[in-house]
């Protein structure tokens, strides 16, 4: 497996990774397929500032994905950033999200602009939970009830690592 930055010919399997946890998924709480158009700025804002942008590549095809995004639009929250790992349903359990976590979170301890990352986990979600106290996550609180995906209302749980 190569970890490397996202580029431009990987967005056609990340479009597909994301749409297919909006479909059938609660990672993210979107409700409606993204558009390649929509799903192409978010591509552009990443790998700039400090928002890198990387994807876990077997035989030569990207299967997961991490990125750090801004965690708020006040500039307050700049050297905050949100940790968002995907990984394509059929390569699930196999490390890649361990190996994508791993190399995010280097990346963001050698940058002197990120000072926190913020992780926010749908209730439930307990390998991703357990996948981020391994890399030192401590749990800051639950929010109850918060989001509403297939007729079931959702908890999220938010995670921070000091780095």
């Amino acid at each position: 497996m190569v970890i490397r930055k996202a580029e431009e010919r990987d967005m056609e399997a990340l479009f597909s990774i994301y749409n297919y946890e909006v479909e059938h998924g609660v990672a993210t709480f979107d409700l409606n397929p993204k558009s390649m158009e929509e799903r192409m700025e978010w591509f552009y804002a990443h790998n700039v500032d400090n928002h890198p942008l990387l994807t876990a590549e077997l035989d030569g095809r990207a299967v997961g994905y991490a990125s750090l995004s801004p965690y708020r639009d006040k500039e307050a929250y700049r050297e905050t950033v949100e940790l968002s790992v995907y990984v394509d349903p059929e390569f699930r359990r196999r490390g890649v999200a361990r190996e994508l976590m791993a190399a995010i979170i280097k990346e963001a301890r050698e940058r002197q602009d990120i000072h926190t990352v913020i992780s926010v986990i749908t209730g439930g979600n307990e390998a991703s939970i357990r996948l981020h106290q391994a890399f030192g996550f401590v749990h800051c609180g639950t929010m109850r009830e918060v989001g509403s995906k297939f007729g079931r209302l959702l908890d999220i749980d938010n995670f921070q690592l000091m780095v």
